[in-house]
């Protein structure tokens, strides 16, 4: 049973399945997965789960944007669900509500072994030393760029502030090759992603333990010459998600930064985005022409980051306890590749293997079929140290406002859009760089 933390063996597992197989309980589960193929694949979990232990799990389909009006609702009258899929903005938030059994998340993990977990997503769930819900998923956002130019032009990785303002030097030729397509639309959620991501690197956060903090003016004035680079070596216009993935993929840009979600796209694998650098919407050619980096670094900060979108499984306050934990370490051992397979190129292994076999679900998730209209495993599109670089972002993923508990202030700052709109107005020449950080410092500490 769970009855005390600490690493379980496999035996103690085998007696939670065996008693739980006993009581035949029925849990259910809340997702946000909720399109048709992705929820088939979770209610075939969960059947599997069943035959392993005779404890069915009704696999009930929650819109995202429901989730927190109904996770409340459903607190208020006792009748949470036993397991939530949910996104990292609610796992303190509601461990601090008394929504999520945090110790019963934290005996899983130390069941599974913490050391076979990505560091990174499990400092993100950090709730006074336990673990507010458990780490099932996520990814890294990547700078895309043409490795082949890169290597012909003796450039080093764009894993640095420097190394991409060198490459721009290098290969920013316009129109025949823009040297980077930066997001530049101030009222796209794309351009605020990418921003916090530069902002990140460079060790630049607007919140604190407290709060709000000011921010660090030369450090800022780094990041916002390093964005006005990228945009003066971009297409003119209002840029976004849509024009940087089709000036790449029409062999027009060095580098873009995106999630990876475009890997599929970018091998020839989905018709509605496919690669135009030549006649044939099927090829692989740009793919074996692309390398990407997960984490880069400013001048301030030499350690870097990398931007994370981590996925748990919440155990709640109204959960059948040892049922639930049976079916979360199923779903993140046995039933870990069926967890991950919902959408492979998007969903990275957090946790990569056992204490047996560390490697163990890092190298089966790149076997998992990706696509859309054609389908091919990871590890055929992309050579093995690009596929370390993907997975091993997550070890050092982060964003603003969680080591500080303050991920709610830091949603809302970046939300406000006031950061996109004053960096814009600095890219446009409409304020200089000690004006811009005053006015972010402004309107920042007004939000609460």
């Amino acid at each position: 049973m769970y009855a005390t933390k600490g690493l379980m063996t496999g035996t103690a597992m085998a007696l939670v399945l065996g008693a739980s197989a006993a009581m035949a309980e029925d849990i259910r589960f809340w997702t946000t997965e909720e399109q048709p193929e992705r929820l088939a694949k979770q209610q075939e979990m969960a059947a599997q789960f069943e035959k392993a232990t005779g404890n069915a799990v009704e696999v009930i389909p929650v819109s995202e944007t429901d989730l927190g009006t109904r996770t409340t609702a459903a607190f208020a009258a006792g009748d949470l669900p036993d397991v939530i899929y949910h996104s990292l903005q609610y796992a303190l938030p509601w461990a601090e509500a008394g929504i999520l059994d945090t110790e019963a998340a934290t005996e899983v993990v130390d069941a599974l072994g913490r050391d076979t977990f990505a560091a990174g997503p499990l400092a993100m769930a950090d709730f006074d030393g336990d673990i507010a819900s458990v780490p099932v998923d996520g990814w890294t956002q990547m700078v895309v760029y043409r490795a082949d130019l890169f290597e012909e032009n003796g450039l080093e990785p764009p894993n640095t502030f420097a190394n991409v303002q060198a490459a721009l030097e290098a290969l920013h030729n316009p129109p025949e090759m823009y040297g980077f397509v930066a997001a530049t639309k101030v009222d796209e959620n794309f351009m605020s992603q990418v921003l916090e991501h530069v902002f990140l690197a460079n060790g630049v956060s607007p919140v604190g333990d407290g709060g709000f903090q000011e921010l660090d003016v030369a450090a800022t004035t780094e990041v916002l010459e390093f964005y006005k680079a990228i945009a003066e070596a971009s297409p003119p216009g209002e840029l976004y998600w849509k024009q940087s993935r089709e000036i790449y993929f029409a062999g027009d840009a060095a580098m873009i930064i995106w999630s990876p979600f475009i890997l599929d796209e970018l091998a020839g694998l989905r018709d509605s985005a496919a690669p135009t650098i030549n006649d044939d919407p099927t090829t692989k050619e740009l793919a074996a022409k692309t390398g990407i980096v997960t984490n880069f670094a400013g001048p301030s900060n030499p350690d870097g980051a990398a931007w994370g979108d981590v996925r748990y499984f919440g155990i709640t306050t109204d959960a059948d306890t040892e049922v639930a934990q049976a079916f979360v370490e199923f779903s993140m051992n046995d039933g870990y590749m069926q967890t991950l397979s919902i959408a492979a190129e998007g969903k990275f292994p957090v946790r990569t293997g056992t204490a047996d076999e560390p490697g163990k679900f890092s190298a089966a998730w790149s076997e998992i079929p990706v696509g859309v209209d054609r389908k091919a495993p990871m590890k055929d599109l992309y050579a093995a140290e690009m596929l370390d670089e993907i997975v091993g972002g997550l070890k050092v993923a982060q964003r603003w406002g969680v080591a500080e508990g303050q991920l709610a202030l830091a949603s809302k700052m970046i939300n406000s859009q006031a950061i996109n709109r004053i960096v814009r107005q600095y890219i446009d020449g409409e304020v200089d760089a000690a004006g811009a950080v005053a006015a972010m410092n402004s309107e920042l500490s007004a939000i609460n």
